[in-house]
């Protein structure tokens, strides 16, 4: 597997189960479809994002912006594990009511159901199994050694937390004077996944609600519970996530771009799976790269993106052919990589 990393611009794969296919004649139930193989991008294919290609084992270079391909066997980063007489940041956790949101009251679907394509649409999938149902979500928030009490600071807001390797790397990239000292904030996700699931209703919408329920409800506890003073300038906030988390990441700067021009995004669903349906974005997330990105002016935002080469592809029930986690083709790789840009080497403000 190689896989594309985007270091100029500031996503694990989601894996959703095929649907069993109809029973045969013989009134007996087929065995389920076999998961297709994710197709071998070729990277020099014309049209495919260029990147550098380093030798397998090796990391991309933390220093220099661009795009690198790196092989299936690289090192974990030094960074990822705590080290020897580095200054250790406190974590402060709570937990949030759904009773207590005006924004995510809370929804699930029911265990072991999925949807159905609508038959006078088949890019929609109808759920009738998803229902009210409140939760508790949990809340970390890093607060580095480095921290000065009472001064305002930059952050990260992180989905599908608590994210302790988060902290650890932040530890160490702190103390190498690489990152400003910076609060994190890693959410918890409300359950489930995809469509009808309150995780879906959160990451997958293509709105501005979630950036608005973080700035409302969150970061208000955030600073209080913490004792923490948070940085109004969208140039020192960052947005991070993996898969829907990624997707999430992008679509809170996209709608906020006054709130935040840093994300981060591993493996990012740009897929369409948006519930409920949306006129104004029928393919969901597979809208950026569709029609959003090269229909709208350049924004304000860095983006550092991660995928796979041999990235989830995942027909599932609906058939839509938006389904590709790694998109169906070069050219929409470039798409999403590149019409972000923003002035190479704007700093991290306070």
């Amino acid at each position: 597997m190689l896989r594309l990393l985007n270091i100029s611009l500031l996503t694990g794969p989601l894996l959703i189960g095929l649907m069993v296919g109809e029973s045969q004649a013989m009134a007996q139930t087929p065995p389920p479809a076999p998961r297709p193989t994710p197709p071998t991008r070729d990277p020099h294919t014309p049209g495919y994002v260029t990147a550098k290609e380093l030798p397998d084992s090796a990391n991309a270079p933390a220093n220099i912006d661009g795009n690198f391909i790196i092989g299936p066997t690289h090192n974990p980063a030094p960074e990822m594990s705590v080290q020897d007489g580095v200054p250790q940041g406190t974590v402060v956790e709570f937990t949030m009511s759904s009773t207590d949101s005006k924004i995510y009251p809370g929804i699930a679907r029911e265990p072991n159901t999925f949807g159905t394509p609508d038959p006078t649409d088949p890019v929609k999938l109808v759920i009738n199994t998803s229902h009210p149902a409140p939760f508790t979500r949990k809340i970390a928030v890093y607060v580095p050694k480095q921290y000065v009490p009472g001064t305002v600071a930059p952050f990260i807001v992180g989905a599908d937390g608590p994210d302790r390797l988060l902290f650890t790397v932040l530890d160490n990239l702190i103390a190498q004077h690489r990152v400003p000292a910076m609060i994190a904030i890693s959410i918890g996700n409300g359950s489930g996944d995809a469509q009808g699931s309150e995780r879906g209703l959160e990451y997958d919408t293509m709105s501005g609600l979630y950036a608005e329920f973080v700035e409302k409800e969150v970061l208000p506890l955030v600073e209080e519970k913490a004792h923490v003073k948070l940085t109004h300038d969208p140039n020192g906030r960052a947005t991070m996530g993996g898969s829907s988390g990624g997707s999430c990441a992008l679509i809170m700067a996209w709608y906020h771009p006054e709130l935040y021009h840093r994300v981060l995004t591993y493996s990012g669903t740009y897929v369409n799976q948006q519930w409920p349906y949306n006129s104004l974005t029928p393919h969901g997330a597979w809208e950026f790269h569709e029609h959003l990105i090269p229909n709208t002016p350049i924004k304000p935002l860095r983006i550092w993106m991660e995928v796979g080469d041999r990235d989830l592809l995942n027909p599932n029930v609906m058939r839509d052919n938006m389904h590709d986690w790694q998109r169906c083709s070069p050219q929409k790789n470039i798409t999403i990589s590149l019409s972000l840009r923003a002035t190479p080497g704007t700093p991290i403000v306070p």
